[in-house]
């Protein structure tokens, strides 16, 4: 299968970064810091696991520490030979590994935005098993990337306002309308930082755009759950938004199978222009290469290292 410059690039990154864990070493187990581990939540496509071990190359390098990636699920299934040569690791048998060798103390950093259920339940109730069978284990839990209480910060929405600002030169548009995209959660609290992303990014672009729009790329079926809406399907056939240009800024952190090349997003609005032949849509790039996602997850790191553990 061909493969585009980017996931080229990711490719080539995951052999550097097996090449600089190989010439790391073993590590040492008597060390006093925490084991740093950041995790996503998984994917079956290699991209999004070269981009993880990307993302904590430069964690890493940003506050000096050792910091393995892993995700909760569904990421080992991928061939080794798509990945460098480096097989991705599972968050609950990585842990298991480093326990059995004699590593207790961890801090967990999520790569997700809000607090989803894998946050809020998923993790915490299989951490409290693994105690069971190893009563040492000492974890130090990170908050997620967004923090609606903390409206001053805006580095995450500014990255994807610049994405949108970066889609408005490359195609010399003049006041495109746009839409923010989440994957979709039936969480409360993730829906409200959806929108506490797009409110701010609103506020960062101003009349740079005419309209933003916030989206879900898909929700689950139920009266219950009608507090997702809307989906992008629908925003983009909407009469504000299904005529002239309409640049859509994908929240999202890696190239999935929802926001890499020929994913959901990008069929969505396939389909979109085709209904409507009025309508452009551009992607803007992922936010997982920029540089204040660091400082974010920098931030996190620090603060976690003085939590309660959990």
């Amino acid at each position: 299968m061909a493969r585009d410059r980017s996931e080229l690039t990711l490719l080539s990154q995951g052999f550097a970064l097996r090449k600089e864990l190989i010439d790391s070493g073993p590590m040492d187990v008597r060390a006093s810091v925490p084991l740093c581990v950041l995790f996503d939540n998984g994917s079956l496509r290699p991209e999004a696991t070269l981009n993880l071990r990307v993302i904590a190359l430069r964690l890493q390098a940003a506050i000096g520490v050792a910091v393995r990636p892993v995700s909760l699920l569904h990421s080992s299934a991928i061939a080794p030979g798509e990945l460098g040569g480096m097989p991705a690791q599972i968050l609950e048998p990585a842990l298991r590994a480093w326990l059995q060798a004699g590593i207790n103390d961890f801090l967990l950093l999520p790569l997700f935005f809000g607090p989803s259920a894998a946050l809020t339940d998923y993790v915490p109730q299989r951490l409290e098993q693994m105690r069971r069978e190893f009563p040492a284990l000492r974890v130090r839990l990170g908050r997620w990337l967004v923090d609606p209480r903390n409206p001053c910060d805006t580095r995450l929405a500014s990255i994807l306002a610049d994405n949108v600002r970066a889609v408005i030169r490359s195609r010399h548009l003049t006041r495109p309308n746009a839409v923010l995209v989440d994957h979709g959660s039936p969480q409360r609290d993730v829906v409200e930082v959806r929108d506490f992303l797009g409110r701010q990014a609103g506020r960062l672009l101003g009349k740079e755009i005419g309209r933003l729009a916030v989206a879900f790329m898909e929700r689950r079926s139920g009266p219950e759950y009608d507090f997702c809406e809307p989906l992008l399907a629908a925003v983009l056939r909407s009469a504000e938004l299904a005529q002239g240009h309409v640049v859509v800024a994908r929240q999202f952190l890696s190239p999935g199978r929802h926001a890499g090349p020929a994913g959901d997003i990008a069929d969505i609005c396939v389909a979109a222009e085709q209904a409507q032949h009025g309508l452009k849509t551009h992607l803007t790039e992922l936010m997982g290469g920029d540089p204040r996602l660091i400082e974010v997850l920098a931030d996190r790191y620090r603060e976690t290292q003085v939590s309660a553990p959990v």
